[in-house]
C-alpha cells in the first residue's frame, strides 16, 4: 500500500505525460502480483469497491474529530480524501507510520463484497493501520475518484511501454481480462502467452481526427462528411454476442440495449450514436436529447421509446471475420455502403458525403449548418488506412465557429487535483425579462493560469453568501462565454442548456447590466 500510496501522491503532482508514463511504468514493473494488477484496475477505473461511501466517509470523520474543524477545512482544501488523511487522527498505541501498512492486495481483498453493514468497521480498522499518505490513497482507491491526472488510456500505455508491448495489442485483449490481470503481466515479462479473448467481441481502437488549423486542403484528396453531435461508438457482433464500446473502451452495451439488439451482422462498425427527435421528423436530435439516456445502465421500455436510440454508420473495421483497417478509406466507404441496406433501418444509417466543387463552398456550408446534431465537418484523406488515434495528416475535424454570450458569474466552486485550493468552476447567468439573473451554464476550462489567478481572487473578495463548498458572489462580474449550441431545456430554470460552454475572455470593460438577455440566447437555440 506505501509503494501504491507513493504513486498516487507522485502523479498528483507531476504535469508531464511522459512523466506520469515513466512513474506508472516504474512501479508495474517493480511491484508484484497481485498489487501492481489491482493498481492498474485502479487507475484504468476497472476496481469499484462500492460498500465504501463518500457519505460513510464524511460520518466516520464527524465522529472523531470537530465537525465544523472538518466542514471548514473541506472547504478551505476542497479534496476530501486530503482532508480526511490530515484530520483523521492515529490510532492508541504505535503510530501507523511506524508499523508495516497493509499491502494493497490486502487492503482490496478485505472490501470487495464487504456487507454495508461491515463497512465502517473495516474502513476504521485500514485508516487505523495507515499514516497520512496511505489514508488519502485508500480513500481515493475505496471511492473510485482518483482525480489525477490519469486516463485509463495513458496507464495502458504505461504498461505497453514499460514492457515494450504494442498499447493497440493490449486494447484488443483488455475486454476479456479482469484484475488483478496476472495472465496480462506474464505475457508482459515474457512467462505466458497473450491473453486470449476467445469468441468475445473486441474493442478496436479509434482512429481520431486532429483539429484543422489550415485550410484548402484539395478536395481531390480529402472527402468530406458532416461530424454529428453524438457519442461516437464502435458496435461489434461475434458468434451471437454483441457489444457497444464508447470513445474511452467503456461497455455501454446495457445502456442502449435496443440499438445492441438490432445488429447480428458479423462486422465491427464504427459511427455516432443519437437520438430522434419527434421535433425533428424523426431525424437526429440535440446532444440534450441524447444526455436523457446517457448513464442509464438499464433503461426502461417507456425511456427508449421516448429517447429512440441509433447510430450513423462512419466507417467498417472488420467484415465476416476479416479485418478491414488497411484497406484505403474509399474501399472501407464502399463495404459499408453496400451493407448499410441489409441494416435495420429504424437503429442503423449512413453518414452522407458532403459535396462541394472547392474549399471555399464547402466552408460556406460548415458556417451555414446550425442543425441541432451537427458539430461541423470531418475532412479523411481518401486512401487512408484505419489506424488508431490521431496520425498527422490523414483525418481532420472542422468544427463550426463557436458562439459567444456576455455572462454574469453567480457562483463558484474549487476544483479538483491541482485545482482543489482555486475556484475554478464558474457558474454564470443571463437577464431575464423581469430583469432577474439566471444561470445558464457552468464552465471550468476555456480561461488562462493568469485569467485563473484574477478570478480565483475575485471570488474570494466579492464573496456574498456560502452554501457548504459553494459560493455566491456578487453579481457584477462579466465573462465572455464560448459555446458549440444552446438548446431548449425543461431542466433547467432558465429553460436552455449549452453545450461545451467554455470561459473565453474576462469582460473587465463591460457592466454586468449590459451582460446577455436569455432573450438573446434563446434565438441561438437549435
Amino acid at each position: 500500500m506505501h509503494a501504491f500510496a507513493a504513486l498516487l501522491d507522485a502523479l498528483l503532482y507531476t504535469g508531464s505525460r511522459n512523466a506520469k508514463l515513466r512513474l506508472i511504468g516504474d512501479y508495474l514493473r517493480a511491484t508484484p502480483d497481485p498489487d501492481r494488477g489491482w493498481a492498474l484496475a485502479a487507475l484504468t477505473g476497472g476496481l469499484n469497491l462500492k460498500a465504501i461511501q463518500p457519505s460513510l466517509i464524511r460520518s466516520l470523520i464527524s465522529e472523531r474529530t470537530d465537525p465544523v474543524l472538518f466542514a471548514l477545512s473541506h472547504d478551505f482544501v476542497g479534496d476530501m480524501a486530503e482532508t480526511v488523511s490530515l484530520l483523521w487522527p492515529d490510532a492508541p498505541g504505535e503510530r501507523p507510520d511506524k508499523t508495516p501498512p497493509p499491502s494493497l492486495d490486502a487492503v482490496v481483498q478485505r472490501l470487495s463484497g464487504l456487507p454495508r453493514a461491515e463497512a465502517g468497521a473495516a474502513f476504521t480498522a485500514l485508516m487505523d493501520s495507515l499514516a497520512p499518505q496511505g489514508r488519502y490513497a485508500l480513500i481515493k482507491l475505496a471511492t473510485g475518484a482518483l482525480r489525477i491526472g490519469v486516463s485509463a488510456r495513458l496507464a495502458k500505455t504505461a504498461l505497453a511501454q514499460a514492457f515494450t508491448l504494442d498499447v493497440e495489442a493490449v486494447e484488443e485483449v483488455w475486454h476479456g481480462l479482469a484484475p488483478p490481470y496476472e495472465a496480462l503481466f506474464a505475457w508482459a515479462e515474457g512467462r505466458g502467452p497473450q491473453p486470449e479473448q476467445g469468441n468475445l467481441p473486441v474493442f478496436r481502437p479509434f482512429m481520431l481526427a486532429h483539429p484543422l488549423e489550415a485550410e484548402g486542403l484539395d478536395l481531390a484528396d480529402y472527402a468530406a462528411e458532416w461530424k454529428w453531435d453524438g457519442i461516437r461508438v464502435q458496435i461489434t457482433h461475434v458468434a451471437g454476442q454483441t457489444r457497444l464500446y464508447s470513445r474511452t473502451g467503456d461497455d455501454i452495451t446495457g445502456s442502449f440495449p435496443d440499438v445492441a439488439a438490432a445488429f447480428s451482422t458479423h462486422a465491427t462498425l464504427d459511427g455516432e450514436l443519437l437520438v430522434r427527435g419527434t421535433a425533428q421528423g424523426g431525424e437526429a436530435a440535440s446532444f440534450n436529447a441524447l444526455q436523457q439516456r446517457l448513464g442509464r445502465k438499464a433503461p426502461s421500455a417507456k425511456h427508449q421509446a421516448e429517447y429512440p436510440a441509433f447510430t450513423r454508420l462512419y466507417d467498417i473495421l472488420t467484415l465476416g471475420g476479416e479485418d478491414l483497417r488497411g484497406q484505403p478509406w474509399t474501399a472501407r466507404r464502399a463495404a459499408l455502403e453496400a451493407l448499410v441496406p441489409s441494416l435495420d433501418a429504424s437503429r442503423f444509417d449512413i453518414s452522407t458525403l458532403v459535396e462541394a466543387p472547392d474549399f471555399a463552398a464547402l466552408q460556406a456550408l460548415r458556417d451555414g449548418a446550425r442543425d441541432a446534431a451537427i458539430e461541423g465537418l470531418m475532412l479523411k484523406r481518401r486512401d487512408s488506412a484505419y489506424v488508431p488515434g490521431r496520425r498527422t495528416g490523414l483525418w481532420f475535424k472542422w468544427k463550426r465557429a463557436a458562439l459567444t454570450a456576455d455572462c454574469v458569474l453567480m457562483y463558484a466552486q474549487r476544483g479538483h487535483g491541482k485545482r482543489s485550493s482555486l475556484y475554478s468552476d464558474y457558474t454564470f447567468g443571463c437577464w431575464n425579462a423581469a430583469g432577474e439573473l439566471l444561470p445558464v451554464g457552468k464552465a471550468y476550462s476555456g480561461f488562462t493560469d493568469a485569467e485563473l489567478a484574477v478570478l480565483d481572487k475575485w471570488v474570494r473578495t466579492h464573496t456574498t453568501a456560502r452554501f457548504g463548498p459553494v459560493r455566491e458572489v456578487e453579481k457584477s462580474f462579466v465573462v465572455e462565454v464560448a459555446f458549440d449550441s444552446v438548446h431548449a431545456s425543461k431542466r433547467h430554470k432558465s429553460g436552455l442548456a449549452m453545450r461545451f460552454p467554455r470561459i473565453s475572455r474576462l469582460r473587465t470593460d463591460k457592466p454586468a447590466h449590459e451582460a446577455d438577455s436569455l432573450e438573446s440566447l434563446f434565438k441561438l437555440a437549435i
